[in-house]
């Protein structure tokens, strides 16, 4: 069985008192047997096993019938446990009776513990065999040992609970003869009668809290509540003396349709020498103050203590004492004898305490919504505001957040003095326009403010009543002296403090509630405020890293367009809702007017992933200044991250080891304008899109190789012939693929958003982040868009030369013509001297036939190819020498040269800048 575990269940040392004995004698009487006894608590989940033999304990085990596992009837279906809880009393499975296949081997029996004052169910107990060993007795056994425990925990109890609890079960039994019930009857709270139905734990959690009002008002003895489905229940306050003179208060409450309250003129005398039992204030009279008592508590009773008493009375002046006959059928009221069939006993305490009791209650729960409502995000501007909507109004009618603008910006906040310049956050008010600082208005106390002298002492500060604090008027006169005049009375102050720092402050101040701030409101000011700085403080933290990771990732990120002819490129990178992470795209412009086009993703977010995402790029430009081939490229990268991977030992802190580079994918493509070939390679990436002139797309079906670092793997290329206008879309797997959304799906998507003619770049860009993108995505996004161009034959000038000195003079004719027909006359000695040197050279050194090229791009190229593979090396002549200066005067007469390979050979390029 699949059951729901928790870890580390226990229950609390009072209930744990009254459990261990009885369970201790429960097992040693089954220590011949194969017998289990499980502890389970309020729901249903097991504490405990005790006895039970090794064969019977590993059965269980292997149906997770064991500590910490769920057994409720939800989950398990038809069990001793869950069944039990489900029924609120004993029950007995055999076999066949349990819902799941795996438990019918068993049998069990299980009940329920309740506290014996709140009825509240607070364990289960339950008795298991194998269904050969299984005896009914084990029900009543089960039975016996919840009534020994409840009977231990009635024992916990006050002397002076039990007094007051026994005083009204002994009025319940002089009205009806019934006598004395057990502490459980059969009619609970949440099974009223038929006709009303069950009660659930909303309606109970009303007629709790509105019997706690009653009972903490002395002047009123009725109350009426709404419950769902248009039901109304009346609640009766009742005076309670008990045999020793304890004095204490029961409220009972009844559903409508039980009976009516009854006013009878005689009442039966009680009987001489019997103290007073029940006193029943009527609904007019005003009862006395109520004694003093040693001690303050409320109690909630058992649903069902036994039928309530009357409430009656002769007139508005007279207190009926003792107990009080019950009338007869139809005799009086609404004709009913159900008597006290619908009413029972919720609540039993000291009228003095209810009061202490709700306030207690209400902050508690205000206590419990802020730690759920406060630090959602981290944003520290929401955060404050979170602060603001939780405490108004049920704590304050305005409520304002102060905080530098350090803090805002995630910066170590500096130390704050009475003076420090302050930004509002965050507001919240239960009126609109009240003369106080807007949000985003720059605040500055003055020193004779309470909140200036919070944040000089870092303590809070009560000011009860704001008529007489002159210090806080002095802030601004005439803006406070308005907030007076529209009710706002009454101030706290609190600092927010996080890990020893101030971080601003908070101000809580009171408009329509009459009553002033008091220094129990101070202490739980002083809780929400703690609990919302940490939030602030840790947003505040989140804010710094963000920054700076993004200042990070910003930085390793291209910045603006390189200058290149070879494509018209638009770009687009988005950070994931997580935080910048480790994609990255870049356009490289190589050698003879080429261009390479890269985007890469790193796995993760943060820090590390923007740092390893650095390193990459770096490496990418590198290797393609090698002008390696994008497959030998991928190569080396690849060597390169498994080198990058594991951590020096010195390196790694101890309890904190390096992750290194746990994933990356690439993707290298090479587009060269004069012949409109572009050559691919990928290690793990997603495919490219090709969206032609005509708008059709296709997506390359290019080799997938390994993400890098895992090696051993070669990389396929694809190369693609593109005519001129062709959109190239390479992007990162967060643009099609998310947790809503698998890839295919993506694809498809792209495919369609991408099939349209005559798109700029831009356009393109804007159109698929529009239609695939949520507006927080869940992982970073690249997208890089090349628009290819193609370099005409007016740009072009080709001349394939014989292996033989004389064609040298001939080649420098050619150039010199060239440059004449291209008006770039001011270059054709260099040119002519750079081509000549290289012709020669190839003609000397290498081997094959020979080609030169000259390109008109941004600057002219000057190219010489040969079928050798050797790398041509600068060197430095000495003065004797005859040769070796022929690379030095190419290197001094040109802005840039080098090498690359080919397939065929190599070939040794130039530039000269135009002029």
């Amino acid at each position: 069985m699949l059951l729901p575990y928790t870890p580390d269940l226990e229950l609390d040392d009072r209930l744990m008192r009254a459990i261990e004995p009885v369970l201790r004698d429960l097992t040693a009487s089954f220590s011949n047997m194969s017998m289990i006894v499980a502890l389970c608590d309020a729901q249903a989940r097991m504490v405990q096993r005790y006895g039970g033999g090794r064969q019977l304990l590993q059965r269980l085990d292997e149906i997770n019938f064991a500590p910490g596992f769920d057994a409720s009837e939800r989950v398990a279906g038809t069990n001793g446990v869950g069944t039990a809880l489900a029924g609120r009393g004993p029950i007995y499975l055999a076999g066949r009776e349990h819902f799941s296949d795996c438990l019918q081997p068993f049998s069990c029996a299980g009940a329920p513990i309740r506290d014996p004052l709140s009825g509240r169910i607070e364990a289960v107990l339950d008795l298991t065999c194998l269904r050969g060993d299984s005896d009914p007795a084990m029900l009543r056994l089960v039975r016996e040992a919840a009534r020994d425990i409840e009977t231990r925990l009635l024992e916990q109890a006050t002397e002076r609970e039990r007094a007051l609890l026994a005083a009204y079960r002994r009025a319940c039994r002089d009205t009806d003869g019934s006598g004395d019930r057990p502490p459980h009857s059969p009619r609970a709270l949440s099974s009223s009668g038929p006709e009303h139905g069950r009660l659930g734990r909303i309606d109970l959690a009303v007629l709790r809290e509105k019997a706690e009002e009653l009972l903490a008002t002395p002047q009123r003895t009725l109350d009426t509540v709404a419950l769902s489905g248009g039901r109304e229940a009346t609640l009766l306050r009742h005076a309670v003396t008990g045999a020793a003179g304890e004095t204490g208060a029961v409220v009972e409450v009844r559903l409508l349709g039980g009976p009516s309250l009854r006013h009878v003129g005689l009442t039966a005398p009680a009987e001489p020498g019997r103290p007073t039992a029940l006193t029943a204030t009527p609904l007019t009279a005003v009862p006395a103050t109520p004694s003093p008592v040693p001690r303050r508590h409320v109690r909630v009773l058992p649903r069902a203590v036994g039928p309530p008493p009357s409430a009656a009375a002769a007139s508005p002046a007279l207190t009926v004492a003792g107990p009080q006959p019950r009338p007869r059928a139809g005799t009086e009221g609404n004709g009913s004898d159900s008597g006290s069939a619908d009413g029972w006993v919720l609540l039993v305490g000291e009228p003095g305490v209810g009061r202490l009791a709700v306030l207690a209650r209400k902050r508690l729960e205000l206590l419990h919504d802020a730690s759920v409502c406060i630090g959602t995000t981290l944003h520290v501007t929401r955060t404050a505001e979170e602060l603001a909507e939780v405490t108004v109004p049920r704590f304050a009618d305005l409520v304002v957040v102060d905080l530098p603008d350090s803090v805002l910006l995630g910066d170590e906040p500096e130390p704050l003095g009475g003076q420090t310049p302050l930004r509002r956050v965050a507001l919240g008010t239960v009126r609109e326009e009240l003369p106080v600082y807007g949000v985003g208005d720059p605040v500055q106390y003055v020193p004779s403010t309470p909140q200036a002298r919070c944040l000089e002492t870092g303590q809070p500060v009560l000011e009860p009543v704001l008529a007489d604090a002159e210090g806080w008027i002095a802030q601004e006169p005439a803006r406070f002296g308005r907030a007076l005049s529209v009710g706002i009375h009454s101030l706290i102050t609190v600092p927010l403090r996080a890990r020893g720092t101030i971080l601003g402050v908070a101000s809580f101040y009171r408009s329509e509630k009459p009553a002033p701030f008091e220094d129990d409101d101070l202490s739980l000011a002083q809780e929400l405020v703690g609990r919302a700085a940490i939030c602030i403080d840790n947003a505040r933290r989140y804010t710094r890293e963000h920054n700076t990771a993004l200042a990070l990732q910003r930085s390793l990120l291209p910045r603006g367009r390189p200058e290149q002819n070879a494509v018209e490129a638009a770009y687009r990178y988005l950070p994931a809702q997580a935080g910048v992470g480790g994609d990255w795209f870049d356009i490289i412009p190589l050698s003879g007017a080429r261009v390479a086009l890269v985007v890469g993703d790193v796995v993760g977010h943060g820090l590390h992933a923007a740092a390893t995402m650095g390193r990459l790029r770096t490496a990418v430009h590198n290797f393609s200044a090698l002008e390696l081939q994008p497959d030998e490229l991928l190569t080396q990268l690849d060597d390169l991250v498994g080198g990058l991977d594991p951590a020096e030992p010195w390196s790694v802190e101890p309890g904190h080891p390096d992750p290194g580079i746990v994933g990356a994918t690439c993707l290298y493509a090479v587009y060269d304008p004069v012949s409109r070939r572009c050559t691919l390679a990928r290690a793990g990436h997603p495919q490219p899109a090709v969206v032609g002139p005509d708008g059709s797309v296709e997506f390359v079906d290019l080799p997938s190789g390994p993400p890098l670092g895992l090696g051993g793997m070669p990389f396929g290329t694809a190369e693609l012939e593109l005519a001129e206008g062709s959109q190239l879309v390479l992007y990162t797997d967060g643009l099609v693929e998310d947790r809503c959304r698998d890839i295919d799906a993506g694809l498809h998507k792209l495919r369609a958003v991408l099939a349209s003619a005559d798109r700029e770049p831009e356009d393109t860009c804007d159109a698929v982040l529009d239609a695939l993108l949520p507006a927080r995505p869940a992982d970073d996004v690249a997208l890089l868009v090349a628009r290819t161009r193609a370099m005409g034959s007016d740009q072009v000038a080709q001349w394939d030369l014989p292996s033989d000195p004389a064609v040298v003079s001939r080649s420098r004719a050619a150039v010199t013509a060239q440059l004449t027909a291209w008006g770039l006359d001011e270059l054709a000695f260099a040119t002519e001297l750079v081509a000549s040197e290289l012709v020669t050279n190839a003609i000397r050194h290498a081997v094959g036939p020979i080609r030169l090229r000259l390109l008109r791009d941004r600057a002219l190229i000057c190219e010489v190819s040969d079928g050798s593979s050797t790398l041509p090396r600068l060197r430095r002549a000495r003065s004797e020498d005859e040769g070796g200066r022929g690379l030095f005067l190419v290197a001094q007469l040109t802005e840039r040269w080098g090498t690359r390979y080919t397939g065929e050979g190599k070939t040794i390029w130039t530039e000269l800048p135009l002029p």
